[in-house]
């Protein structure tokens, strides 16, 4: 059973840690670090197919629910990745229920939708052993949509309203952007915006996550409703400890 979706059905708590290195040494590390889900980034890290699957790989012995984020809402990529074995999608940058049904669309086999047809060559088929992938695939598929522009926040139920679209997510760097606060997410605006976007999303029925830049900011989304947060980066954790270590260590004057 897909970790996440079962977390959301049991209303608990999933607290999740960004992956941006891009390294299945680095990723086998945060997999046995206690979180409920990783996420794998393809829109803003330089990951390949091939460093995907990697750290698929290297994170699937731990009870860790591996999320992967595509470039894009694109039925090339989607497919790609359900192929290797992702089981859950943050799809980025969904202004619309239009958007949502086509990314919906391309996580399912025909009739259901649209997705290129694999299962010998496919990992997540298990090499074609198991012989009801096919048909059952998308029981076990996990797929969020981000909001994170002022046109999205317009569309929140018509999205969350969408059969198949299993959690909405609030991308506030994005978001604080499109309201015209680039690199202010703690602006009124945009903190106003979220809650109001939280609320809405609990109403429709749907989970809805969000990027925290800290603990204390994710106890605090939790608090006030939100089922799944990632707090933090792979990146950060190793770029501000390194810095923090050096500053430490250097001699004073």
């Amino acid at each position: 059973m897909n970790r996440l979706k079962q977390a959301f059905l049991e209303k608990r708590p999933a607290i999740g840690l960004w992956q941006g290195l891009a390294t299945p040494y680095t990723a086998e590390i945060c997999a046995g670090a206690g979180y409920d889900w990783l996420m794998f980034d393809g829109e803003h890290s330089p990951n390949t197919l091939q460093t995907l699957l990697a750290q698929l790989q290297a994170v699937a012995p731990y009870p860790v629910e591996a999320v992967a984020r595509p470039p894009a809402g694109d039925p090339v990529y989607i497919k790609q990745y359900l192929d290797i074995g992702v089981r859950s999608l943050l799809v980025p940058m969904v202004d619309t229920a239009a958007q949502a049904k086509h990314i919906v669309a391309s996580t399912r086999f025909p009739p259901r939708g649209i997705r290129g047809v694999a299962s010998a060559t496919s990992r997540a088929a298990g090499f074609g052993a198991n012989a009801k992938y096919l048909a059952e695939a998308h029981e076990d598929l996990c797929v969020i949509t981000q909001i994170e522009s002022r046109g999205a926040l317009t569309e929140i139920e018509a999205i969350a309203a969408v059969e198949g679209v299993d959690a909405l997510f609030i991308g506030p760097a994005d978001l604080a952007g499109s309201l015209g606060h680039l690199g202010n997410p703690a602006h009124p605006d945009v903190k106003a915006a979220i809650e109001d976007a939280l609320a809405r999303i609990i109403r429709a029925g749907k989970p809805c996550g969000i990027f925290a830049r800290d603990a204390d900011q994710a106890r605090a989304y939790f608090a006030a409703g939100f089922s799944f947060v990632s707090v933090g980066t792979d990146v950060g954790l190793l770029a501000h400890g390194a810095r923090d270590l050096a500053a430490r260590a250097r001699p004073k004057p």
